[in-house]
């Protein structure tokens, strides 16, 4: 059985969590390896496994908690997992309370992972274009606020995204972005004619940074460029193929 591959980050310490990817699962075909997309039309069995297993990985014994994610700024907080068919519709968790895990699934957006290990909260995040240029950072980082975190201490890593080189968007794209800041041209590079080449983690580490986050890390993983490694919507699309999996990002406090 091929192991599951944990991807973590320096900064979260201790703190259990990890970026996982395709490595360790039971799907097959197209979403081959650890999909955990419920509305990935996978075998819902294949799923609930992959998921028993990400967890196993990152934080065993732990309890599973998701949401239905829309690409919002919303965040809510956990005391409890719900069913996978009551998930609230939000883009953030954050909880304090041990033995939950909270998970975020990704196919080419950048999760993001929070922690302050003083005050024993935790977050996490899912930061498609939409959410990170909506505010899901800052409503995360707040939500822990409200728990007991101090942003001074905040720890956070943005894993396996779409990087720049793989990430081209149109005019009208950019100039949402810059009409946001104009100064946000940064995170844009010439591409084709009338399209550019968008730096998504590179915006997200930012904000994070804006928001006065002193310990962040991008990890540099490009989910695009590595297929046997990162499940990517975009690749799936310019493939035509009918579907695509999804990869998790988890924490947990012990």
């Amino acid at each position: 059985m091929t192991v599951v591959e944990v991807v973590r980050s320096s900064l979260l310490g201790d703190v259990a969590h990890g970026f996982l990817g395709r490595a360790g699962g039971v799907s097959q075909g197209i979403v081959a390896g650890l999909n955990v997309g419920l509305g990935s039309g996978d075998d819902p069995e294949h799923i609930a496994e992959n998921r028993r297993r990400a967890v196993t990985a990152v934080a065993p014994g732990s309890r599973l908690a998701t949401v239905y994610q829309v690409h919002s700024a919303d965040c809510v907080t956990v005391a409890e997992p719900w069913p996978d068919d009551a998930r609230p519709h939000a883009d953030a968790l954050v909880t304090d309370r041990p033995g939950l895990a909270l998970g975020i699934l990704t196919a080419d957006c950048a999760p993001v992972l929070f922690a302050d290990r003083k005050a024993g909260v935790i977050g996490a995040a899912h930061a498609g274009w939409k959410g990170a240029i909506g505010g899901i950072t800052d409503t995360t980082i707040a939500a822990m606020e409200r728990l007991g975190a101090d942003r001074s201490r905040i720890a956070a890593a943005v894993g396996p995204c779409i990087a720049q080189q793989s990430y081209e968007v149109d005019e009208a794209f950019r100039d949402r972005f810059l009409a946001q800041d104009a100064a946000h041209t940064r995170f844009f590079v010439p591409g084709m004619p009338e399209r550019w080449q968008f730096d998504l983690e590179g915006y997200v580490v930012a904000r994070l940074r804006g928001a006065g986050l002193t310990r962040v890390e991008g990890l540099g993983l490009d989910t695009y460029a590595a297929p046997e490694r990162f499940f990517s919507f975009r690749r799936a699309t310019h493939a035509r193929e009918p579907s695509y999996g999804r990869q998790i990002a988890l924490i947990a406090l012990a």
